[in-house]
């Protein structure tokens, strides 16, 4: 058995992980330990204190009690606000105060780009275009060259866990590009794992959400692959190795 821990902003789309487990249909699971939010507002001021590194220890000892074998900050946005250097700051803090390998859903989109084979990728995010704009600035940083970003303009992650396949498919379809290989939707806030197979059928191209690749991440921490099909792209990626 693999136990994976996940501290997660609030509660928004945290049943996207009890899905995600369900789907991946092996010896995983995902525990879910839940951080204060603080504001919730997809502000740069609220995004920094949201990801500050006391809110994230202060779930540490709950995953280290679940038998967590690694820990990820499941939150795009207060991971990517801090920078490229400032992330790193961050998980690298965070592995500190777990004793335990460590990454966040930011560093996730960087190696799943990578993974699926995309160098060129279009942004659909629910966010304002500032704070989207800085996820495409990380991006870079990544290697990533980011074709297009599209926000939306939501400010709660309250109001994005209340969207459905309806207003999922419109965003993703709103910030696709031609020329883009991968489409990212990058908001852990927003439901997804019953999606990601028809967004790429819709799309014609992998598809990377936040909780899919937070999942995703944490099992490459653990050097573990999954083929999980339903789960995109992403999950069948070779060589597969599943017990």
């Amino acid at each position: 058995m693999t136990a994976l821990g996940f501290l997660y902003p609030g509660h928004s789309a945290e049943d996207d992980y009890p899905r995600i487990e369900m789907l991946i249909d092996s010896d995983v699971r995902l525990p879910v330990v839940h951080t204060d939010i603080g504001e919730d507002a997809h502000r740069v001021d609220a995004l920094l204190e949201m990801g500050a590194p006391g809110r994230l220890a202060a779930g540490v000892e709950e995953l280290r009690l679940s038998g967590a074998e690694a820990v990820v900050w499941a939150c795009t946005s207060g991971s990517f606000v801090f920078g490229w250097e400032g992330a790193h700051e961050q998980v690298r803090s965070l592995a500190r105060a777990a004793g335990l390998p460590a990454s966040s859903t930011s560093f996730a989109f960087a190696h799943a780009i990578r993974e699926v084979g995309a160098r060129r990728v279009a942004v659909a995010a629910t966010y304002p275009e500032d704070v989207a704009g800085h996820f495409a600035t990380f991006l870079k940083a990544a290697g990533a060259e980011v074709l297009s970003v599209r926000g939306s303009g939501i400010i709660t992650a309250a109001e994005v866990g209340t969207w459905g396949w309806d207003e999922v498919l419109a965003m993703a379809r709103a910030g696709d590009h031609p020329d883009a290989e991968a489409v990212l939707l990058p908001d852990t806030a927003l439901h997804t794992a019953a999606y990601v197979r028809d967004l790429e059928q819709q799309l014609g191209k992998p598809v990377l959400t936040a909780n899919q690749v937070t999942v995703w991440e944490a099992l490459r921490l653990v050097d573990r692959r999954i083929n999980a099909p339903a789960l995109g792209a992403l999950f069948t990626k070779e060589p597969v190795v599943q017990v």
